[in-house]
C-alpha cells in the first residue's frame, strides 16, 4: 500500500498532467498538497473520498470571447474567464482581473487560493475567480463602459447573488464595478445589489471595502508579532505596490506608528527615509492616476529607483502587495539578512515556493496570502450581508467586524499548525483550517 505521501505525489502529478503548462495553478496546488500529509493521517475518510482530487478541480469553468469597439472606431478582441471553483460553503464569491497576464491558469490559481481564503474567513461564501486580458490603463473611460458592457452581456447569466458574486481586483475599481452592475441591472430589470461587491458605498457599497485588504493584512501582521510578544509601532516597513491593497496597508500602518518608507510601481520604485507622504501617493495613483516616480517631483528628498527591487531595502517587516511571484528566493535572503522579522501577503501567492523555505527556515513570521489579505473577501462578505437586509454600517462598526475577523483567522492557523506538530507555520496552518472546512462540508453533501 502507498504510504501518504506516495499518494500525494501521485495525486499532483495527475493534476499536473490534467492541466497541462498552467504553472501558476500547478504552484498553488503543490503549495497546499505538501502540507497535508498529517491531515490525511489523522482523518482517513479525506482520502477514500478522494477530496484532494475533487477540490482541485473546479465545479465549472467558463470562457467567452468580449468583443468591443474602441474611441477610433476599431473592433477590439478579449477573451474573458470565470471559474467557479468550489461552492461546498456558499455561492462563488471572488474578484474580477483585468490586466494582460491573465489567462485560464492564472484565474484557475486566483480561484484556488480563493477557495481556502474564502473558508478561513469563516463566512459562508465559496471560492471563485474571473477577468479578462483587457487592460484598462490608458484606456479612456468609454472605452472601459463598452468593455464592461460587453463582458457582463456574457457574464450576466452566469452570477446572481445566491450563485455566484463577483468582486474587483486587479484592474477593476469602483469605475469598473459601476458599468458592470449598470449593464447587468440592464439586462435583468433587477436592482440585485449583491450580485457584485466593491460597490460605491452611495449606492449599496460597504464601508471599508476599499481598504479591507490592506488594512487586513496589516491587522494579521499585528497579530503575527503579539504572538511572538512584539509589535508594530516604530518598525521600519516597504510595502510593493502602490495599488488599493498596498495604498491602504500604508494608511493603516502609518495608523499603527509604523515608518513606511518604500513602496514601488511596475516601473520602479520610491524611497523615502523621512517615511511615505500617503497623501501624495493617494493623488498620484488615485487622482491623477501616475506613475509612482512623479513622487519625487513633490518630495525631492525621495529617491527613485528605475527597476529597482524593493525587498534589497533594509526593513523590519514586508509587505508583498503587488502581484504573484514578485519575492524571489534571493530577495528573500536579503530580506533575512538586512534584519527582517516578519513577511506578509497582501497579493496572492507574491512570494516563491523558494523564497517561502527561506523565510521559514529564517524563522521569520511569514503570513500566507490566503489567511493575511482574506480581509478584502471578508468585507465583501459583509457587504453582501448589508445588501440582503438593505441595511448600511458605519465605518467604525464594519472595520470592527474586519479586525475581528483577522484576529480569528491569525488565532486559528496559529493554534492549528501547533496541534499538527508545527507551531508558528501560518502556511501549514492556513491550509489545513481551510482544506478541513471546504472537506467536511463536501463529505457531508455526498458525491456531487
Amino acid at each position: 500500500m502507498k504510504s501518504i505521501n506516495e499518494r500525494l505525489h501521485t495525486i499532483f502529478n495527475h493534476i499536473v498532467q490534467h492541466n497541462y503548462g498552467e504553472h501558476e495553478f500547478h504552484q498553488a496546488v503543490s503549495e497546499v498538497i505538501e502540507t497535508l500529509g498529517p491531515v490525511l493521517h489523522k482523518h482517513p475518510e479525506y482520502a477514500e473520498q478522494k477530496i484532494i482530487e475533487r477540490i482541485c478541480e473546479p465545479e465549472r469553468q467558463i470562457i467567452f470571447r468580449v468583443p468591443w469597439q474602441d474611441d477610433k472606431g476599431q473592433v477590439q478582441i478579449n477573451r474573458g474567464f470565470r471559474v467557479g471553483f468550489n461552492s461546498a460553503l456558499g455561492p462563488y464569491k471572488g474578484g474580477l482581473r483585468f490586466h494582460p497576464s491573465v489567462r485560464l491558469g492564472t484565474i484557475k490559481f486566483l480561484g484556488f487560493e480563493q477557495t481556502f481564503k474564502n473558508a478561513l474567513s469563516g463566512m459562508p461564501i465559496g471560492g471563485a475567480k474571473g477577468g479578462s486580458d483587457f487592460d484598462p490603463k490608458g484606456k479612456s473611460n468609454a472605452e472601459v463602459m463598452r468593455f464592461c458592457q460587453s463582458f457582463m452581456t456574457e457574464l450576466y447569466r452566469h452570477i446572481g447573488e445566491i450563485t455566484d458574486v463577483p468582486a474587483g481586483d486587479i484592474g477593476v475599481g469602483a469605475r469598473e464595478i459601476g458599468y458592470l452592475f449598470g449593464q447587468y441591472k440592464r439586462i435583468t430589470n433587477r436592482y440585485e445589489s449583491g450580485v457584485l461587491t466593491g460597490k460605491n458605498p452611495a449606492w449599496g457599497g460597504a464601508l471599508v471595502r476599499r481598504e479591507a485588504t490592506g488594512y487586513g493584512a496589516v491587522y494579521f501582521a499585528q497579530e503575527m508579532l503579539r504572538a511572538r510578544q512584539d509589535e508594530l509601532e516604530g518598525k521600519t516597513c516597504v510595502v510593493s505596490g502602490s495599488g488599493n491593497v498596498a495604498i491602504y496597508a500604508i494608511e493603516k500602518l502609518q495608523m499603527l506608528g509604523a515608518n513606511v518608507v518604500a513602496c514601488s510601481d511596475s516601473n520602479g520604485v520610491i524611497v523615502d527615509q523621512a517615511g511615505l507622504n500617503l497623501e501624495t501617493i493617494k493623488h498620484i495613483k488615485e487622482i491623477k492616476r501616475e506613475r509612482i516616480s512623479t513622487y519625487c517631483e513633490h518630495h525631492p528628498q525621495a529617491t527613485y529607483l528605475e527597476n529597482g527591487n524593493i525587498w534589497a531595502i533594509p526593513c523590519q517587516l514586508a509587505f508583498p502587495c503587488a502581484t504573484q511571484n514578485e519575492l524571489d528566493e534571493s530577495s528573500a535572503i536579503t530580506l533575512v539578512k538586512n534584519g527582517c522579522i516578519a513577511v506578509t501577503e497582501g497579493a496572492n501567492m507574491p512570494v516563491t515556493p523558494e523564497g517561502i523555505k527561506v523565510l521559514i527556515e529564517a524563522g521569520i513570521a511569514y503570513g500566507p496570502g490566503k489567511a493575511a489579505n482574506a480581509g478584502g473577501v471578508a468585507t465583501s462578505a459583509l457587504e453582501m450581508q448589508q445588501n440582503a437586509s438593505r441595511d448600511t454600517w458605519t465605518f467604525e462598526h464594519t472595520e470592527q467586524r474586519l479586525k475581528t475577523i483577522m484576529k480569528n483567522i491569525h488565532d486559528n492557523c496559529y493554534e492549528t499548525a501547533a496541534e499538527y506538530g508545527s507551531p508558528n507555520n501560518y502556511v501549514m496552518g492556513a491550509n489545513i483550517v481551510g482544506f478541513r472546512r471546504v472537506a467536511d462540508a463536501m463529505i457531508a453533501f455526498g458525491i456531487i
